[in-house]
């Protein structure tokens, strides 16, 4: 039979571990200027496989997640990426977009909008995890398709609009969880062209 002060000691550190065990798997990433960029590989709209590996390190690279494809907000932040590709192209950076629609939706979106960069699907929102960006349930849109027919699409989760810039060394060189749809490739295309000016 235990005493009771071993009783106590035992829930004590039981207690301890349970504790230590919530929060370590509950916490979220924070990640900041200077921290290595996560590493991944995801389904883009094309349906090939897009990996972190063959892209960060080797150029600048702007990650951004957003909530959705054909949302008011998240069509002006694309349109905007769509018209400064031309400069960031120049400078030799590319743009991904990160958000929890579908490959095929991401398809139907970038041809409406006439997009030039990469979608990618994080369907799960496990990216954006990694990112410790906020992730919510799900939505379903109603559009029409380039006919005029109504199409309901669905995803799994929704992200929060934050934008990154991975630098030429792998590391994060920027990141903005405050963005404005409109702006954020202005600002964007700002930093970079600082950036390179040192």
């Amino acid at each position: 039979m235990f005493s009771p002060a071993r009783v106590l000691a035992l829930g004590s550190l039981l207690g301890l571990a349970l504790a230590t065990t919530g929060r370590g798997d509950d916490k979220p990433v924070e990640l900041n200027a200077g921290d290595k960029a996560p590493t991944f590989q995801l389904l883009a709209d094309n349906g090939k496989t897009w990996s972190s590996s063959d892209n960060f390190g080797k150029k600048w690279v702007v990650v951004y997640f957003y909530p959705g494809d054909f949302t008011p907000g998240c069509t002006a932040q694309a349109k905007a990426f769509r018209d400064a590709m031309e400069k960031l192209k120049e400078k030799g950076v590319d743009v991904i977009g990160i958000s929890g629609d579908s490959v095929k939706t991401h398809e139907l979106f970038k041809h409406a909008q006439k997009l030039n960069f990469t979608l990618l699907a994080d369907e799960d929102g496990t990216v954006a995890k990694l990112f410790g960006v906020p992730v919510t349930p799900g939505a379903t849109v109603k559009i029409k398709d380039a006919e005029g027919n109504p199409l309901e699409l669905k995803r799994n989760v929704t992200t929060a609009r934050w934008t990154f810039i991975i630098g030429k060394d792998g590391k994060l060189a920027y990141k903005n969880k405050l963005v404005s749809p409109a702006d954020d490739a202005k600002k964007i295309t700002e930093f970079i062209a600082k950036a390179e000016e040192k």
